[in-house]
């Protein structure tokens, strides 16, 4: 399994109404991630970057699931596609998703820790647990691409990956997301029975 990088991946943190936590980021498409420098050698440096629509199978197969981590870890599962805590909006901007993290799990310690470290602004970064699907399945050129980055640009190698089978979305401590905004609302319940956020209580991070 492949572990991607990424430099534009902003999360939000609320409340949940029926008592968890609500994580809520997005995984924008066609950002290129600077993956290595070259290194001491003198090596040329390596990017790489997704194009809409390279989960699509994962996102639609009953069969496959896709769990949202606690640093690729997982032993710190906090949702997944197939217990339906784990949803997407897929758009040709981004993959957007919504975790509930249950009652049951928010009071794990671990999960605590992660709460305060995205509400302090540390653990904001979001990086994919992926790998291209065998030949048989997909064609390779159709699987993914190799270029050089243009000369005016840098003299990077860039791998552009059209179709990938998606395990996992991990939450890291790497900031990943200059103007990323972490949002920790409470709740109130008003006289329809509707849960909904008080504005005065939101508490920004940047």
């Amino acid at each position: 399994m492949l572990i991607g990088g990424f430099e534009e991946s902003p999360l939000e943190l609320r409340a949940s109404p029926r008592g968890g936590r609500i994580i809520r980021g997005r995984f924008k498409y066609n950002s290129l991630a600077t993956l290595s420098d070259g290194g001491r050698n003198g090596g040329r440096p390596r990017k790489e970057q997704f194009k809409p629509g390279a989960f699509t199978y994962s996102l639609e197969a009953p069969e496959q699931d896709i769990a949202l981590l606690h640093g690729h870890s997982f032993d710190k599962p906090l949702a997944s596609k197939k217990t339906g805590t784990l949803t997407f909006n897929d758009t040709k901007e981004a993959l957007q998703f919504d975790a509930e993290i249950v009652p049951a799990v928010a009071e794990i310690s671990w999960v605590q820790d992660l709460f305060r470290l995205i509400e302090a602004g540390l653990s904001i970064g979001l990086s994919p647990g992926f790998r291209i699907p065998p030949p048989s399945a997909v064609k390779p050129e159709d699987a993914e691409t190799i270029e050089n980055e243009n000369p005016s640009l840098g003299r990077a190698i860039i791998r552009t990956i059209l179709q990938a089978i998606l395990f996992e979305l991990s939450i890291v401590s790497r900031p990943a997301y200059q103007d990323a905004t972490v949002e920790m609302r409470n709740w109130q319940v008003i006289e329809s029975g509707l849960a909904v956020p008080r504005p005065q209580t939101i508490l920004r991070y940047r």
